[in-house]
């Protein structure tokens, strides 16, 4: 069985989005800093659809992730942005078009029960309305030998740490500061994690840690 691991990018104080988040601003004021380091690396165009990109460290650190994930689970304010009913969700498809590029299975966890949404490539949002362990539990059946990557936002993120289900945590960590914002760790669960990993560019330092409980 693969591991459970959560992978998010992370300002160097601490946030994973910027204040006042909105449908044209799903990352907050700011909140895109956190991700410019991706945007042009070849694994990451790829798996968007696009052609060309930079081979480097940092693309095949993002294509060994991508590669060992096997089913995901985010927050519904990850999906959509929304949390209400869904019909009175604009966002009701998610980010992403017609073809999301997770390639497998997503288990969106939510206060509001809702069919499974099929979509192009592979990409199947299965909506969780029992939990946290019954998110994780389902994308673990469905990753089988492979990872489940917690996606985010911070609530997922604090919740599978806080019901200790959390085996593994990859931070990307950029040299910005946000200010304020949503914060990765809020209070919540103490524990004690061990690093294992280092990878160190310009754009970002990748962090891997074993959480040891």
């Amino acid at each position: 069985m693969g591991r459970t691991v959560l992978e998010i990018s992370v300002s160097l104080d601490g946030f994973v989005a910027g204040p006042n988040p909105s449908l044209e601003l799903p990352l907050g004021e700011g909140g895109e800093l956190l991700h410019d380091w991706a945007l042009g690396l070849a694994a990451w165009r790829e798996r968007h659809g696009l052609a060309d990109g930079e081979e480097s460290a940092d693309s095949e650190f993002v294509a060994e992730s991508l590669e060992r994930t096997g089913a995901v689970v985010m927050g519904r304010r990850m999906f959509s942005g929304g949390d209400g009913p869904w019909e009175d969700d604009p966002n009701a498809t998610g980010w992403w078009g017609d073809d999301p590029p997770f390639r497998a299975p997503v288990f969106v966890m939510t206060h509001h029960a809702r069919e499974p949404l099929v979509m192009e490539g592979g990409t199947t949002f299965t909506f969780v309305s029992d939990g946290v362990e019954s998110a994780v539990e389902q994308a673990r059946a469905a990753a089988g030998e492979k990872d489940v990557s917690i996606a985010g936002g911070a609530s997922v993120a604090q919740q599978v740490l806080g019901a200790g289900l959390l085996d593994e945590m990859l931070i990307h960590l950029v040299p910005v500061l946000l200010g304020s914002g949503t914060r990765l760790f809020d209070g919540g669960t103490l524990g004690r994690c061990e690093r294992t990993q280092v990878l160190d560019s310009a754009g970002v330092t990748h962090i891997r840690y074993d959480v040891l409980e």
